[in-house]
């Protein structure tokens, strides 16, 4: 909710105030993630903001004007940067300049789009509807070290395009990769191998690669889809308590839950389409499914952009619809 709200704030001008943010939370407020993603929003939006502290339960955020340029943000913690610069991508799409944005912190966590995911998977498509992004990884940042750093250049549009992304076409390409980072490559080996016999691929579909380009340990499998209109990756996050097997488990059964309902989105880049395409003030594009956060998500867009979502089941996917 406090992400899309900044995003939609910078994009439209439009003030707001939120209480009791994460107030269900074992730890509630903000935290480091989420201040660097308000402090964001504020320098690249000349915003005036009340309430952007540590453990803050309510913030009041009025944007100024959006200032294109080059801009360094370092959460400090092993927090998402991915969503960060998801938080400040929209205003930066339509700003009246190119953008160089570089942020330190988290690249592959657990509850976040990893890197690979916005790369391959959403840039994409949001370049479809004008813009020119690009994102290129410098350190990876896993948890808990974090210490990750990316960059990415931004060539803005005078206004967004929508668009339709109902048939996803054939798979026209499929891959394995499972990295290591400072551990042992076995790890990486067992994850191949258990997604090979689970999806039914020989070894020519999977790669493992090795790095010590990162402060800490870390591991995730990424399985990736590619079809006319669009590529999807499906990852399991390696963790204390987690074998091999069952991370790499993890990202089959959601490969082959994607690959069975049709749809051109999954679960998670459905959810991110739904505010660059409100921005873009239509489209349409059919899902996987729509979970909870999407739907939270729509009621947030509603309130700052005159537009409404049309969702309709249609067999075993969702296609939504965005109207002015």
């Amino acid at each position: 909710m406090l992400r899309s709200a900044l995003s939609l704030s910078l994009a439209t001008g439009k003030a707001f105030r939120m209480e009791n943010i994460r107030a269900k939370r074992e730890r509630g407020g903000l935290l480091r993630q989420h201040l660097t993603a308000v402090l964001a929003a504020s320098e690249i939006g000349s915003a005036q903001v009340e309430g952007a502290t540590l453990g803050s339960k309510t913030l009041t955020f009025t944007p100024g004007s959006v200032r294109s340029g080059t801009y360094h943000f370092a959460i400090g913690t092993a927090g998402s940067g991915t969503l960060v610069f998801q938080t400040i991508l929209p205003a930066l799409m339509t700003a009246s300049g190119c953008s160089e944005v570089t942020i330190e912190g988290g690249t592959h966590n657990m509850q976040a789009p990893p890197l690979d995911f916005v790369q391959k998977v959403f840039l994409p498509v949001v370049n479809r509807l004008g813009p020119k992004i690009e994102i290129r990884l410098e350190r990876y940042g896993f948890y808990p070290a974090g210490g990750g750093r990316f960059t990415a250049t931004i060539e803005p549009c005078e206004r967004l395009s929508a668009i339709q992304l109902l048939e996803r076409g054939e798979i026209e390409r499929r891959s394995a990769v499972a990295i290591v980072a400072n551990l042992p490559r076995s790890i990486a080996q067992r994850e191949i191998d258990t997604i090979a016999k689970l999806m039914n691929w020989d070894a020519d579909s999977a790669e493992i690669v090795e790095t010590k380009n990162s402060v800490g340990p870390g591991n995730i499998v990424l399985i990736e889809l590619a079809s006319g209109n669009t590529t999807e990756i499906f990852c399991g996050f390696g963790r204390i308590g987690a074998s091999a097997e069952s991370v790499a488990s993890e990202a089959a059964d959601a490969a082959r839950s994607y690959l069975v309902s049709g749809a051109v989105a999954g679960e998670h880049l459905a959810d991110q389409l739904l505010l660059p395409f409100a921005l873009a003030g239509g489209g349409t594009f059919t899902a996987e499914k729509l979970n909870l956060h999407s739907r939270t998500n729509m009621e947030i867009i509603r309130s700052f952009l005159p537009v409404d979502f049309v969702t309709t089941q249609e067999g075993q996917l969702m296609k939504v619809e965005v109207k002015p």
